[in-house]
């Protein structure tokens, strides 16, 4: 009896969480089709006329400058956090825990203390601030996603994988085929998808990185300081969620994978003779 009421209690909380965090969203979802531009309750009508207003050429370039970003910063990001995990997880050096704790940082500072910093260092290195320096400031904290990423899935694979294909023959890029690549592929996707979902994003680190330059997040603001276009901001905004969440539930769905060998992969790193 004890344990349904402490699952019939724990169902409930996780419900009101979720409720919390989901009911606001739901609300900006619903006031995207309002067709009445002062946003009350109930609704009185709805619409689609909105959306074809917010598809204006400032809104077209602050997305397609947004989506660069993101995909510039991911790239990065995949580069340098899975090189720094391999370090890390793989060789044993004097303050390796440094590093690391180094590496996670950016992701627990606020904000507005990685994009002043940023600025300051742009300031100093006479840098002028364009697309480049936002890709710069996204990297920050888009490294951190792909590090963690793929350094939980180190940990949880073996290194005598590595050393058996060595020793059945195989060459480096063999090993990285049929061995490494199978092992991390989903939690590089996984950590890709949710860099570029948090790079999308980001206001607070764009806001002093980004010069003359609007990405969607900056674009928003603008609007809402305007007072005018809530309707537009709230057709923005749920656009903004949905090209949010669909990286975030493909990463979450990729994470479920334990990382172990594909079936036959392991049979392949034999080079043939």
């Amino acid at each position: 009896m004890e344990r349904r009421g402490t699952r019939i209690a724990l169902g409930v909380w996780t419900a009101l969480v979720v409720l919390f965090l989901w009911i606001p969203l739901a609300l900006i979802v619903l006031y995207a089709f309002n067709k009445s531009n002062v946003q009350s309750w109930p609704i009185p009508a709805y619409t689609t006329h909105w959306f074809h207003a917010a598809w204006t050429s400032e809104v077209r370039t602050s997305l397609w400058l947004s989506v660069r970003v993101g995909l510039i910063a991911t790239a990065i990001a995949l580069v340098l956090g899975s090189a720094a995990a391999f370090g890390v997880a793989r060789f044993r050096f004097f303050g390796r825990e440094a590093v690391s704790f180094l590496l996670v940082l950016p992701i627990a500072l606020p904000g507005i203390v990685t994009g002043i910093a940023l600025s300051s260092a742009f300031i100093a290195g006479h840098i002028n601030l364009s697309m480049w320096t936002i890709v710069v400031g996204h990297a920050t904290f888009c490294v951190v996603i792909v590090y963690n990423n793929v350094l939980a899935r180190l940990r949880r694979s073996s290194p005598s994988l590595i050393e058996a294909s060595q020793d059945l023959g195989a060459d480096g890029w063999q090993t990285f085929r049929f061995v490494v690549w199978p092992v991390l592929s989903s939690a590089l996707v996984a950590g890709g998808l949710l860099a570029f979902a948090l790079s999308f994003d980001e206001v607070i680190v764009t806001t002093f990185t980004a010069g003359a330059q609007n990405t969607i997040p900056l674009l928003i603001l603008g609007y809402i300081r305007l007072g005018q276009q809530l309707p537009v901001v709230n057709v923005i905004a749920f656009a903004m969620i949905v090209v949010t969440a669909l990286p975030v539930l493909l990463a979450q769905r990729l994470m479920r994978d334990t990382g172990v060998l594909r079936r036959g992969a392991t049979a392949a790193v034999v080079p043939a003779e």
